[in-house]
C-alpha cells in the first residue's frame, strides 16, 4: 500500500495565551506566561491559587444563549477553535466530499465542569432526582468532535482520543494516519479542556510533593514559564 503525503492547511488556538492563532503566537514568542491569579472560584482557601486559565473568553460572542446552555466550556472552546482552524485552511464545503472529512477531537477528562455543576445541585438539594436533561451528552468526551461534525456537515470518521495529557497529539496523530491510508482526505483534530475548577485542583494539590517548590508558592503567577 502507497502510503499518501499529508499536509496541515488551517490551525486554530483559544489558549491562556492568546484566544486566536496571531495571539497565541504572539504570546509564546513574546514569553508570556498563561499563568495568573485563579478567577472561576475562590480559591483563597488553596494552597494554590494560580492556573492558566482561557482568558477574555465570552461564549455569547459565538453562540447564542440556549446553545451555551447545552455546551460545557470544554466543547465551546472545541468549536471556536476548530472553526478557527476550518475558516483559516479556506474549506469550501459545497465543493468537497464530506463523507472524506472527519473529525478526532480529544480531551483528557471532557465536561468536567457540567459534571461538577449536576452533582453539587444534587447534593444541595432534598434527594430529588432532577438533573439536567444535557448533564450526559454535555459530559462526555466524544460529544465535541460530534457538535463539530453536526454543524459544518462532516460525515467521516468522527471519534475522540482520550490518554491524558497527551490526548490532543494522540488526536493528530491518529488523524494523519486515517489520512495517509487512504481512510479519510481530511481531518479536523485536536483537543480542548476546560479543567480548572476546585475538584481538579484539589487532586493536583495531592502531587505537591513531586512538584518543586517554585512551581507552588512562586508569589508572582505573571513571571512562571
Amino acid at each position: 500500500m502507497k502510503l499518501r503525503r499529508v499536509v496541515v492547511t488551517g490551525l486554530g488556538a483559544l489558549t491562556p495565551l492568546g484566544n486566536t492563532v496571531p495571539e497565541y503566537w504572539n504570546g509564546l514568542i513574546n514569553g508570556v506566561s498563561g499563568a495568573d491569579r485563579i478567577t472561576r472560584f475562590d480559591a483563597t482557601k488553596f494552597k494554590t491559587q494560580f492556573a492558566c486559565e482561557v482568558k477574555n473568553f465570552d461564549p455569547l460572542n459565538f453562540f447564542d444563549r440556549k446553545e451555551v446552555r447545552k455546551y460545557d466550556p470544554y466543547a465551546q472552546y472545541g468549536m471556536v477553535s476548530s472553526d478557527e482552524a476550518i475558516a483559516d485552511a479556506g474549506l469550501i464545503p459545497e465543493k468537497l466530499d464530506l463523507d472524506r472529512i472527519g473529525v478526532i477531537w480529544a480531551s483528557g477528562i471532557g465536561g468536567l465542569v457540567t459534571f461538577q455543576d449536576e452533582v453539587s445541585d444534587y447534593a444541595k438539594g432534598d434527594g430529588t432526582p432532577r438533573f439536567n436533561p444535557f448533564f450526559i451528552p454535555k459530559m462526555i468526551a466524544d460529544i465535541t468532535a460530534g457538535h463539530i461534525s453536526i454543524k459544518h456537515g462532516f460525515r467521516g470518521p468522527n471519534f475522540a482520543t482520550v490518554s491524558a495529557c497527551a490526548s490532543s497529539a494522540n488526536a493528530i496523530v491518529d488523524a494523519f494516519n486515517y489520512i495517509r491510508w487512504g481512510k479519510a482526505d481530511m481531518f479536523v483534530c485536536g483537543g480542548s479542556e476546560a479543567a480548572v475548577n476546585a475538584p481538579e485542583l484539589v487532586v493536583l494539590m495531592r502531587c505537591m510533593p513531586f512538584l518543586p517548590a517554585t512551581m507552588i508558592r512562586k508569589p508572582h503567577p505573571d513571571h512562571l514559564t
